[in-house]
């Protein structure tokens, strides 16, 4: 943290700490408040410290990530901070997607895999899936896999729009791509439309 002042590594601290202990990054308004200051100096804090790099933020809610986390947390037992993407560019890996919202720290031992780099999450924008329990607003853990099977809940491309559906394969290559809401019809596609980017595999909600 060089070249830093006192006040921007208080911050910086607090973001982490915030982080690591929500699961999601601090608002500039938890901020402030923390901090006892006026916004309009936290955005001129957030200005600075993006010019030095040491963090990104977009018009997102919740969107403050930083570019160097702390060792203590990256190496935190139980803890895995995860990217939250807005979209996907699928010629990149996980590591290199830039429209985020940013992290949410995971424990990586309930996701199952042993390559991290394969995880990411995603902001819940509809009621699709309302009757499995994944409502608009809740944020799904992903892993990035090969094969997909039939019944698993999936993030996926289909047209340039990002939805989240159950995978049924069918016969003649075609795929169903079926919801959880009687108000939303079930489609059908044929493979070579659906782009799988994801398996959900963990949910997170805040109440």
């Amino acid at each position: 943290m060089k070249n830093l002042t006192e006040k921007q590594r208080n911050i910086l601290d607090f973001i982490e700490d915030f982080t690591e202990k929500e699961g999601m990054s601090p608002t500039v308004y938890e901020i402030a408040d923390h901090f006892n200051i006026k916004t309009s100096t936290v955005f001129a804090h957030i200005r600075a410290l993006q010019r030095k790099n040491e963090l990104t933020r977009s018009s997102k809610a919740r969107s403050i990530a930083l570019t160097k986390p702390r060792k203590r947390v990256q190496n935190l037992i139980g803890v895995t901070p995860v990217p939250i993407l807005n979209s996907f560019d699928a010629e990149l890996p996980i590591a290199e997607q830039t429209d985020k919202s940013g992290d949410i720290c995971v424990d990586p031992g309930r996701l199952g895999v042993s390559d991290l780099s394969k995880i990411f999450a995603f902001n819940v924008k509809d009621y699709t899936m309302r009757d499995l329990g994944i409502y608009e607003g809740d944020i799904v853990i992903l892993k990035s896999v090969e094969n997909v099977n039939a019944g698993d809940i999936v993030l996926a491309n289909i047209d340039g729009e990002l939805t989240i559906r159950t995978y049924y394969p069918l016969k003649g290559g075609r795929v169903e791509m079926r919801p959880a809401n009687p108000d939303c019809m079930s489609q059908v596609y044929p493979g070579f439309q659906v782009q799988v980017l994801g398996v959900v595999t963990m949910l997170h909600r805040e109440y």
